[in-house]
Parts: C-alpha cells; structure tokens; sequence
C-alpha cells in the first residue's frame, strides 16, 4: 500500500490532533529506521496505522477480540490497550496488509513484549518520543535513542511501568516481559547479575 493512501485512510478514523500526531511518529519512525537499519517502509506503514481504531466504539473492539485468535484477557485491562491489537487485524481484514511484522509492531506498540524486533523496537520508541510529546524524563529517552534503541525502549519500558504503579493503574503482563527482556540482554545483563557473576 502506498503511504499516501494510507494516511488518507485513517485520517478518516481519527481526529485532527491523534492524526498529526500518527504523522510524527511515522516522521521519527523513519528517522530510527534509518539509523538503526529497518526498513523504512514497513516503519513508516506501521506508524501511520497504529492508532487507526484508537477511536473505534469499545463494542466492536470488545467483539473483534472475543472472536478472533486474539488473547481475551485483554478484556480485563484498560481499553486503552485494545487500540494495537485489534487493529493488527483490521489492517489485513480491511486493506489487505499481511506484513506480519508491520502487524506484530502495531499490536505491540503499546505494551511492548519480550524478544521484540528492530521494527517493534522502532515503533514502541517513536511513538513515546515524537516531537509532539512533552513529559518529565522524555529528553533523556529522546537522547538514548540517538545512539541505543534497545537502551531507549527498556527506558520508555521502565518509565511507563512507574507511571502506572503511581496511577494504582492494573499492568498488562507483556509490559513486564517487555522491561525483564530488555533489562537481561542490556549490556549483557542487569547490574544485579554483572555484580553475582564478579563475585562467583
């Protein structure tokens, strides 16, 4: 699919502010691509897409994940977390795009989950440092991710968890395998096993 047609697809199912926002990601996406050695189609395609049914009606989320392979203990999160997942589907349903890896980095970008590709990698980090995006700890995210993707997603990984602890907000379990995976491959392993394996 050509990317000007898919933004005019889903400029049509989002609101003004959610698509400029899709366009920035699609924009950092590249930029990380490009560094990092992805392909910047599939990036800038996942990105445009993966917020299309940020705005579908909680009903017909609630329906496509209770009739598809699509795990069902989704359903006792927050909704915010429908959005990717279903929208991995509706994407090959609705436009024919069966890029599984285009698919996996769209249901995940939110959660994130262990033994991510690059292109997940490209997209879980985009979508928390586009330009558009201001909050304690983002710069240093922003920075991080000029020189190490992996460093950069274990830090929007670790950052989002601490939000949702302080919020008393219920915790997806792939965004624990997410932060535990990228914790144990950095810099080969956790500060915690460098230092075990130094005294043994």
């Amino acid at each position: 699919m050509k990317i000007n047609e898919a933004k005019e697809i889903v400029e049509a199912h989002l609101t003004k502010a959610r698509f400029e926002h899709s366009l920035r990601v699609a924009d950092t996406a590249v930029e990380l691509a490009k560094k990092y050695n992805v392909s910047t189609e599939q990036a800038e395609l996942a990105a445009i897409f993966h917020d299309y049914c940020k705005y579908r009606s909680l009903e017909e989320m609630k329906r496509i994940i209770m009739t598809s392979y699509l795990p069902k203990d989704l359903l006792q999160y927050h909704h915010e977390l429908w959005h990717g997942p279903v929208a991995s589907i509706l994407i090959e349903q609705e436009y024919g795009i069966y890029d599984t890896e285009i698919q996996s980095a769209i249901y995940y970008h939110t959660t994130g989950r262990a033994h991510m590709s690059d292109l997940e990698l490209v997209l879980f980090v985009a979508d928390y440092i586009e330009p558009g995006r201001s909050f304690p700890g983002l710069d240093d995210v922003r920075e991080m991710a000029k020189t190490n993707l992996s460093k950069s997603a274990w830090m929007v990984s670790r950052n989002t968890i601490q939000y949702l602890m302080q919020k008393k907000n219920r915790i997806y379990p792939d965004t624990f395998h997410a932060y535990n995976d990228l914790t144990k491959h950095l810099e080969g392993g956790t500060l915690i096993e460098q230092k075990l394996i130094g005294n043994t």
